[in-house]
């Protein structure tokens, strides 16, 4: 007994009390090293899109001999699938919470209603582009054409790849073969989701609602 008085360490792994953070070293910041690696991966990103959002905002006057927003933008149809993506951000709040509470099943639901979700938004900004190229707006029309379709495509192969990244979880969940701390790993994929979403919410107020 004086022997595990002696080691209270010992006492915290019978405990079982891990912080959450199993398979994962801290660091002096009190974050994981996979967070630590999120969080400056997406610090990075911020840097990027700030370019382009920049980028988009010198030239979104220089529309040449092609059409201008006037008369391209679907404003409804644009707030109705940025509301779809906005919800996502709710349904991935949900997968995170069921993940800690260690309900894999309730997990797997609610990233795959994620997924679903920017696949809608996805597939909206497909026909939009369908739309303004059919309208004359080609992606070397002018500067405020390549501008934008760089700037709003660029975000919409990030919201791509986190719907893949969303249904290689859910298979990995269904056959148990993620390593490290479960919960964690959905949180990671949740932070770069709402980093996409916060990014959207920039882009649609600076590029839909704001006229040039």
């Amino acid at each position: 007994m004086s022997d595990i008085a002696a080691h209270p360490e010992v006492i915290h792994a019978v405990d079982g009390h891990d912080d959450g953070h199993a398979g994962s070293h801290g660091t002096s910041t009190g974050l994981s090293n996979n967070k630590l690696a999120m969080w400056l991966f997406l610090g990075s990103e911020c840097l990027l899109f700030g370019g382009l959002i920049s980028t988009y905002m010198l030239y979104r006057g220089r529309n040449g001999t092609g059409p201008g927003p006037d008369a391209l933008w679907d404003i409804p149809l644009t707030s109705i699938s940025s509301f779809v993506l906005l919800m996502s951000s709710l349904t991935m709040v949900l997968a995170v919470s069921h993940a800690h509470q260690g309900n894999d099943r309730k997990t797997q639901i609610w990233l795959s209603v994620t997924a679903l979700l920017g696949a809608t938004f996805v597939g909206a900004q497909v026909y939009e582009f369908t739309s303004f190229y059919h309208e004359g707006l080609g992606y070397t029309t002018s500067l405020f054409s390549s501008s934008f379709y760089t700037l709003t495509g660029f975000h919409g192969v990030h919201v791509s790849v986190g719907i893949i990244m969303l249904m290689a979880l859910v298979a990995m969940i269904g056959k148990d073969k993620i390593p490290g701390n479960k919960a964690e790993s959905v949180e990671l994929i949740g932070l770069y989701w709402h980093f996409v979403d916060v990014v959207w919410i920039v882009i649609f107020t600076l590029v839909y609602l704001i006229p040039a």
